[in-house]
């Protein structure tokens, strides 16, 4: 017995994914394809992808966006676990990756269940304000520039309802927030974040030790 978060070695891993992963076998192929690209470590991992859809099914989501979606494994987790009538709104800047996001959006047969924007997040979030989209998002998973985090949370936070869920991702950053001598940009700004989050009276958060580190925000 443990009253401490357990440190999770190849062996714990390994048994966790065997007795709790249920991964569709298009997200499997997905997941190989990803791992050729040079940026394949920016994919989530399979536990995180299933536990953010498990979280969209307690919640009953139907409005949702997702800041920075790579390859498009954790928006087919998202946009899989709503209803018929839900909407996932992705925010990214790059169509290379992001083709790779269409493709299985289309065979999984979520198409008409998300809409994605290529241009930076601000503007996309920007837009949804002006269109007077505040407080009509019940599920925000932001995961994209490190330095940009905390203007994504304050608008992010304008747009999801009370009793609405953000999900951060990377907030213990391979650990590497843990390490006072680590100075790099991403690293920083990710402290800031922690730190600025931690005294936020308008939230209720916990930082989660799955995948490279998941806090979960609950509006007030």
């Amino acid at each position: 017995m443990s009253n401490r978060t357990l440190s999770i070695d190849d062996r714990i891993y390994d048994y966790l994914c065997a007795v709790s992963i249920n991964e569709p076998e298009l997200l499997q192929q997905l997941r190989k394809e990803t791992a050729k690209l040079e940026y394949s470590v920016m994919q989530i991992s399979p536990e995180q992808g299933q536990f953010m859809s498990l979280l969209i099914k307690l919640m009953a989501a139907t409005r949702a966006i997702e800041i920075g979606t790579f390859t498009g494994y954790s928006s087919i987790c998202i946009a899989s676990a709503m209803p018929e009538n839900g909407k996932l709104i992705c925010c990214d800047i790059s169509p290379q990756w992001t083709d790779f996001a269409t493709k299985y959006w289309g065979l999984a047969g979520l198409e008409n269940k998300i809409d994605l924007f290529i241009q930076p997040a601000q503007q996309t979030l920007q837009m949804l304000l002006d269109d007077g989209a505040e407080e009509s998002f019940d599920f925000i998973f932001i995961d994209a520039d490190k330095q940009n985090y905390i203007m994504y949370y304050e608008m992010a936070l304008q747009l999801l309802r009370k009793g609405g869920l953000i999900a951060v991702d990377n907030t213990l950053w391979s650990g590497a927030v843990a390490d006072p001598e680590n100075t790099e940009a991403g690293t920083r700004a990710i402290r800031r974040f922690n730190e600025m989050l931690k005294v936020d009276n308008r939230v209720s958060q916990s930082l989660l030790t799955i995948g490279d580190g998941l806090t979960l925000i609950l509006k007030m």
